[in-house]
């Protein structure tokens, strides 16, 4: 199987990064609902303090590495003004259009909440650190924003997906 540069980007921004996203995403869920003082001893919340403040910063690099890819490599490709462009495919078909009109129309601005969002969680759970096991509110506020930082990602990554699939960038 031969792969054009265009499409080992396309794999690097999508499934590499995107599959590092979610195993951060995952254990950084686990660990923020785990980090309460009722569950794990003094010491146990000190090192998941520093297991999370490891995985909330990597996913947050891996979210802002997904839409700077996805951004300033891959879309320049898709938005190309050649007739063969995937977005030139897709509006060229009246039952494809709404793929670009309205999915990466979208796509493309729902995609930059996801690393905001993670930083901001990042940053809490850095600044705080184990004290964050004490403040129920402080840990749901975190937990609130990590999922709909997941959310806004999986959203554009089910939009990027099944636009590439309708016209993929070659």
């Amino acid at each position: 199987m031969d792969l054009t540069s265009r499409e080992w980007w396309g794999l690097i921004h999508g499934m590499v990064l995107g599959s590092l996203f979610l195993l951060a995403f995952a254990g950084g869920l686990a660990e923020l609902h785990a980090l309460r003082p009722g569950v794990e001893t003094r010491a146990g919340v000190r090192g998941s303090a520093r297991r999370l403040g490891l995985g909330v910063t990597t996913m947050a690099a891996v979210a802002w590495a997904t839409v700077i890819t996805g951004t300033w490599v891959v879309y320049p490709w898709y938005r190309e003004k050649v007739p063969t462009s995937p977005k030139s495919v897709l509006l060229a078909d009246p039952s494809t259009a709404s793929w670009h009109t309205f999915g990466m129309e979208w796509k493309e601005h729902i995609a930059w909440l996801s690393p905001m969002l993670a930083t901001a969680v990042a940053f809490l759970v850095l600044f705080y650190g184990a004290a964050m096991a004490r403040s129920d509110r402080l840990r749901r506020t975190a937990m609130t924003l990590f999922v709909v930082a997941f959310a806004s990602a999986a959203v554009a990554g089910a939009f990027g997906a099944l636009i590439t699939k309708s016209a993929p960038v070659h």
